[in-house]
């Protein structure tokens, strides 16, 4: 294969970055905390998600001081429906840590970066080329598809001396951005559009079919698939939520009555187990269907079960774990992403039932 021609490489990416970037609201700005914060957002989160949180998260807690003096439970009540909770726990860490030791700003120093809670080689990559304008590269999943198919890369050495080779010095922020808004429309995992891709002439993979769409140099994960029932305890208008202990998986928050559920128990079984604790006569359950969702290495099918009871005060609660809550009430409350999953499929299904 020819040395590839980076200088135009860069070239090319820059300027069809220019005329195609998406408008998000974190690419508006040069504040290196709102940078951090959505960068931080985005691991392992689509675009279209954080959205939708960005914006409230920053006119709630608008700066690294307010960040680290704001309550644990208030940061992650706005951190409710991204999921992997664990990245609001270590903002909040990180905040008090830049407070106490950086005055109060974020260090432009790869080292000092990396030693912050939550900030790894990407996040700190990212903030030092599209905050502090340094050619630093930014590797994530799209960054390491693009480069693996484009310079026919086997290994994760061979991609990082890549990518730290190819950032410019000038406007490395913008070229990071670039080859990551490349892998997020054109250079997709699978069927990507290749006639649409500004840096064709200079793909290794381009008229191989097979090459085009093989997997790029990355660290394996294990997934494993779990069935995990939740039960949608509802009275008057309120639902039954309980708040998980403070060790483990979902430490903290508040979440229908349910888990993960053992291979040879059955969902009736399992989900009766989780109301064990009631002080009442359980109704009949209806099953309602089942979503979807991921948690760190667990790929889940959770089958739902709806349970309405006549009168929510002669449920009482057993202990003050539990808690009757409206759901218009949900975003005062660190919700998991399970339960405002399991939320939106009943609204839906009783939409779709009239």
């Amino acid at each position: 294969m020819p040395t590839p021609d980076f200088a135009r490489i860069r070239r090319n990416l820059l300027a069809w970055y220019d005329r195609n970037k998406r408008d998000l609201p974190w690419r508006r700005t040069r504040d290196p905390y709102a940078i951090w914060i959505a960068e931080t957002m985005l691991q392992q989160t689509q675009a279209a998600t954080v959205v939708t949180h960005y914006d409230r998260f920053l006119q709630n807690v608008p700066s690294i001081t307010a960040l680290a003096r704001a309550p644990l439970r208030q940061v992650v009540v706005l951190w409710s429906g991204l999921g992997y909770y664990r990245r609001a726990e270590n903002l909040k860490k990180a905040a008090r840590q830049i407070v106490c030791d950086h005055g109060g700003k974020i260090p432009a120093n790869y080292d000092k970066l990396r030693s912050l809670a939550g900030i790894g080689d990407y996040t700190a990559g990212a903030l030092l080329s599209i905050a502090f304008h340094k050619p630093y590269p930014a590797v994530d999943g799209n960054v390491r598809r693009v480069l693996g198919r484009l310079l026919d890369l086997k290994s994760e050495q061979q991609l990082r001396a890549a990518a730290k080779r190819l950032v410019p010095a000038s406007r490395p922020g913008y070229f990071n951005q670039g080859l990551m808004e490349l892998g997020a429309t054109l250079c997709a995992p699978t069927q990507p559009r290749c006639p649409c891709y500004p840096l064709a002439t200079f793909c290794a993979s381009r008229g191989g079919k097979q090459l085009r769409t093989k997997p790029t140099p990355q660290k394996k994960s294990n997934f494993k698939d779990v069935v995990w029932p939740q039960a949608i305890i509802r009275s008057n208008g309120k639902i039954l939520l309980r708040i998980r202990s403070t060790e483990g998986l979902l430490a903290k928050l508040w979440e229908l009555p349910g888990g993960e559920k053992p291979t040879r128990r059955s969902l009736h079984t399992m989900i009766r187990q989780h109301m064990n604790e009631l002080r009442a006569t359980i109704p009949p359950m209806h099953p309602i269907g089942e979503i979807r969702h991921s948690i760190t290495d667990r790929r889940i099918r959770s089958p739902l079960f709806l349970f309405d009871f006549p009168n929510v005060l002669s449920t009482g609660v057993p202990s003050s774990r539990w808690r009757w809550i409206r759901p218009s009430a949900f975003r005062r409350y660190p919700v998991t992403t399970m339960t405002l999953k399991a939320m939106k499929f009943l609204a839906a299904y009783e939409e779709n039932s009239l």
